[in-house]
């Protein structure tokens, strides 16, 4: 079993010894009369994993829409003791806005790109800004199941678990699981926001938001139409996310980088570095994947070393480019390092906007040349840039 298998597998098996205990009805005790009929451990560990999925695809629209639930599903008398996303001061302006949103969206296709994509870039903060909310205040609240009344009972009719506090290790359990599910189905949709950046055209803006809202509503009708059906579907979205987290977390870091640079006007205070300069690569070398974030720079042997490290943290690693006539080719919306072959011209590296008006400075830096892509060659290069952010097209290249 290769390595990346391992987390999911524990996660899987914990959540399922979890779910197999908390399946166990109670001891039956007697009593005068039929009890009123309850939730089951079962099925409050269900709503739980389905909202969280369902919270992390949007975490506005989710967290806003599940506190208004809770808010009106209350008596009157004990809104009070509502947690924070359940009252009104929150809900309430949290869905103007997403309704704001919605409005920005059904206009899409016919708003002037300049107009929109600053209401975009808008959007993917506050997508930044509630998943890291959510996922600190809203996930362990939602997630702390094993205090409810049916667990309490269900673990009650246990007399060796209920001796030993099992609700605080079931609680240990599912929180860490529940805040690990949330953060890899937020990066899969938070993608969609970098998408959306990346794309010029508002259809495949429209086309992307449709397929995020008709994924969010699968989640919440199948969750409300039978909890365990909603539990299984959540649970394919959650590894199905899993397997994307490397791809949306890349796509997330050259998309914020996108964002800073242009809006921050990053080229009036860049000057491109003779030790080594930071980049994306353009697409997979040597089973480095596509949008991996490093620094190029030159060693003592005078060959190209790519350093990066895994997720921003893990220990740097180091890719030797292979040996190519390499240049500097200027974009229209961004530029590249190219290796040219003759005419045809492959991508390497993508350079964030900053490098923008410095082609000329970063070839001297490496000894290169500098090319002009024109217009239309830029115009394919979006193309396969977006279809490279998709998934296609970015086929391995230069291996040594």
């Amino acid at each position: 079993m290769k390595k990346r298998f391992w987390p999911l597998a524990v996660l899987v098996l914990g959540l399922a010894l979890v779910l197999a205990h908390a399946a166990q009805p109670p001891a039956a005790k007697p009593a005068p009369a039929p009890p009123a009929a309850k939730s089951t451990p079962g099925m409050d560990i269900a709503h739980t994993v389905t909202t969280v999925t369902g919270v992390a695809i949007s975490p506005l629209l989710g967290a806003s829409a599940y506190g208004a639930f809770k808010y009106f599903k209350t008596e009157s008398s004990q809104r009070d003791k509502l947690p924070w996303f359940a009252q009104m001061w929150f809900w309430g302006p949290a869905l103007l806005l997403v309704g704001a949103v919605a409005l920005k969206d059904t206009g899409g296709v016919v708003i002037p790109t300049a107009l929109k994509k600053p209401l975009d870039v808008a959007e993917a903060l506050e997508n930044k800004v509630s998943g890291l909310v959510a996922a600190g205040a809203f996930v362990p609240i939602v997630a702390s199941v094993f205090g409810s009344d049916a667990v309490k009972e269900a673990i009650a009719g246990n007399a060796m678990f209920a001796s030993l506090g099992i609700s605080g290790i079931l609680n240990l359990l599912l929180v860490p699981f529940a805040i690990i599910a949330f953060a890899v189905v937020w990066l899969s949709g938070h993608a969609i926001n970098m998408l959306i950046l990346i794309s010029p055209f508002g259809t495949v803006d429209a086309g992307l938001k449709a397929f995020r809202t008709f994924l969010l509503s699968t989640v919440t009708v199948t969750g409300f139409a039978n909890p365990m059906v909603g539990l299984v579907w959540s649970l394919i979205i959650i590894v199905a996310s899993y397997f994307l987290a490397g791809w949306a977390f890349r796509l997330t870091v050259c998309g914020t980088q996108f964002i800073w640079d242009y809006f921050t006007f990053g080229r009036t205070r860049f000057k491109p570095d003779a030790k080594g300069n930071a980049m994306f690569l353009a697409r997979e070398i040597n089973q480095v994947p596509i949008r991996t974030y490093g620094t190029l720079a030159r060693n003592e042997a005078g060959e190209l070393v790519f350093t990066y490290r895994p997720w921003l943290l893990l220990a740097p690693r180091t890719l030797t480019l292979p040996k190519a006539t390499y240049a500097v080719g200027k974009g229209v919306f961004h530029s590249e390092i190219v290796a040219a072959n003759g005419e045809e011209h492959t991508a390497v590296f993508t350079l964030p906007p900053r490098y923008s008006t410095h082609e000329d400075a970063l070839a001297q830096v490496y000894g290169w040349g500098v090319t002009d892509v024109g217009i239309i060659a830029g115009l394919k290069a979006i193309g396969r840039f977006i279809g490279e952010l998709c998934g296609f097209g970015g086929k391995p290249a230069m291996a040594t």
